[in-house]
């Protein structure tokens, strides 16, 4: 059986109709039915009870809050949510000098009787920041070492040949780069997955339906991870 994981930049729930609907976005990730969603851009606010996270618990999954902004009423970043079991969390601080602040989750999920390590962030929109964030990355991938090992969220890299993407494509090995953004007419592939081994990595797709057209600006990424009973495939 497969493992499936997404990565889902929500926009603050904003579509691109403009309209602020946190039910659209609910209902993309109903579709991806995914054990594992990465979410970008994600608010939360005192003010109104807008909670999106707790509003997903009825889909089983555990959330993990990654926020990289605070305000009095508020506050903006990542989120992780899982279906199977998390054994460790951990957040990561990702900000350069003078930029927004930026972040990374780092989980260890129970996988039959494997480990899966996902890293989930979202960098900055500056080339120089983005090559900060991506060595940050890599020493954070070489820190441990688990059965696979999964890289993946929205790096705002418009470059193809860009030393952060060349970099990770050295350590993960190429996979498809299906385009992204903006969502009803993808041009760029801002969103991005890797798979560590590679051969682990079924299938990648980005998910193109009615209501992820409009939920938010990116359209949501889709992964197949090769699963046997017992652990993970080699």
């Amino acid at each position: 059986m497969p493992i499936v994981i997404a990565s889902y930049n929500i926009h603050r729930c904003v579509g691109g109709d403009g309209r602020f609907d946190p039910a659209r976005v609910r209902r993309v990730i109903e579709e991806l039915d995914a054990d594992v969603v990465a979410l970008q851009e994600v608010e939360t606010r005192a003010e109104g009870g807008l909670d999106l996270l707790e509003s997903l618990a009825g889909l089983g999954y555990q959330a993990i809050a990654g926020p990289t902004l605070f305000r009095e009423n508020a506050h903006y970043g990542n989120a992780l949510l899982s279906r199977l079991p998390v054994r460790a969390q951990r957040l990561h601080d990702l900000s350069v000098d003078g930029r927004e602040p930026r972040g990374a989750i780092e989980v260890s999920l129970g996988a039959g009787s494997a480990v899966l390590r996902v890293v989930a962030t979202h960098f900055g929109l500056a080339p120089w920041e983005r090559r900060a964030q991506a060595r940050r990355v890599l020493d954070l991938m070489n820190q441990a070492q688990a059965a696979l090992e999964v890289l993946l969220g929205d790096l705002n890299e418009w470059f193809l040949w860009g030393r952060p993407l060349r970099w990770l494509h050295r350590a993960f090995a190429q996979t498809p780069a299906p385009r992204t953004w903006p969502a009803r007419f993808p041009v760029f592939a801002l969103d991005r997955l890797w798979a560590r081994p590679r051969s682990a990595l079924c299938a990648l797709e980005r998910h193109d339906s009615p209501a992820a057209r409009t939920a938010s600006d990116h359209l949501p990424l889709r992964a197949e991870l090769a699963f046997e009973r017992g652990g993970l495939s080699s």
